[in-house]
């Protein structure tokens, strides 16, 4: 088919463009052409401003694509607007998140169908209702549409995770055998599915008529608890077991709430989803365990010279000062 990816060339797209290329079909991906990424030869390229409607028009109208996989969608206006551009196309792919769902979650696993009211965040809130637009222009006809919700994806030019962000300084002080912060008591659910198994399960989608009108997680299958978490990360990088030092969540937030984000919409909460739809109906495979897949994504980090210090970020201060804390607690309850 010809396909067009507005995006491509992210962390989960990249890796949709490039086994869209190996599975034969034509691509196109529409981006601003501010981010690199390694793409094979055949894949072209369209420069615009996903905002700009007639960008978006000129694209459709020069590429007359039979399917499109929009990765960049975040608001119900941008998915009004690709209703009214892309109406007539075969399918359209959309790219939503797990966090259209309520948190905390009614029951684990989760199923398609779970409450998504209210949603996890703003973001979540916008992209279940970017669903709703898709999948009533599903239901007028006006394109098949297909809805795909990963959960934490990672992988080669993405970061590794923490309880406080992003921060790359978190491997090194792994490697260093330092002290980890972690949230609560370490045994909230967590899981991750490396991009290049997400990526498969968008490209067996495309054309797929069992996918129409349909909604899929695509997800990680090695649910694994924040202790567990940060050991596999030390053995894939040949680290010291990790000393972890738990601290509760609402604490966290109370120190350090510009860098607790993250934490108070998803770490803190147990979640677990059923991909079964997707085994089933795409083919999905969990295929990169969360070992194998974060030892990688380290290398690429390495390679591009983009790991902080460990002392990049005050954990030191806000450890010392929750054992303090703790400690003069014990003294004062033992008195």
């Amino acid at each position: 088919m010809d396909v067009l990816v507005i995006g491509g060339t992210g962390l989960i797209s990249t890796g949709i463009t490039r086994q869209l290329v190996d599975a034969g079909h034509a691509v196109t991906c529409f981006t601003r052409g501010e981010s690199d990424a390694d793409l094979p030869g055949s894949v072209d390229f369209v420069h615009g401003d996903r905002n700009d409607e007639a960008a978006l028009r000129t694209a459709r109208e020069e590429i007359d694509p039979d399917c499109v996989i929009d990765m960049i969608c975040f608001t119900p206006e941008q998915a009004e607007t690709a209703v009214a551009v892309f109406d007539g196309v075969e399918q359209y792919i959309f790219c939503s998140t797990v966090d259209v769902y309520h948190r905390p979650l009614a029951t684990n696993p989760v199923t398609e169908d779970a409450p998504r009211e209210p949603a996890v965040s703003e973001y979540g809130a916008n992209k279940a209702d970017c669903e709703d637009v898709f999948l009533a222009a599903n239901d007028d006809g006006a394109f098949a549409a297909t809805v795909i919700r990963p959960w934490s994806t990672y992988g080669e030019g993405g970061p590794v995770l923490h309880t406080l962000g992003v921060g790359s300084y978190y491997v090194d002080r792994i490697r260093r055998g330092k002290p980890i912060v972690v949230h609560g008591d370490g045994q909230s659910l967590w899981g991750l599915c490396h991009r290049d198994d997400v990526a498969g399960a968008f490209v067996t989608a495309v054309g797929n008529e069992t996918a129409y009108g349909e909604t899929y997680h695509v997800t990680s299958e090695e649910v694994i608890t924040w202790n567990q978490y940060h050991g596999i990360v030390a053995d894939a990088l040949d680290a010291p077991d990790p000393e972890l030092v738990h601290i509760p969540t609402e604490v966290l937030a109370a120190a350090v709430p510009d860098r607790t984000g993250m934490l108070l919409d998803h770490f803190q909460f147990s979640t677990v989803f059923d991909n079964s739809k997707a085994k089933r109906d795409l083919d999905f495979e969990y295929t990169v365990p969360f070992e194998e897949g974060v030892r990688r994504t380290v290398e690429r980090l390495d390679a591009e010279d983009e790991i902080d210090d460990w002392d990049t970020e005050n954990d030191d201060e806000l450890i010392a000062a929750w054992r303090a804390a703790t400690d003069d607690f014990v003294a004062s309850v033992g008195k």
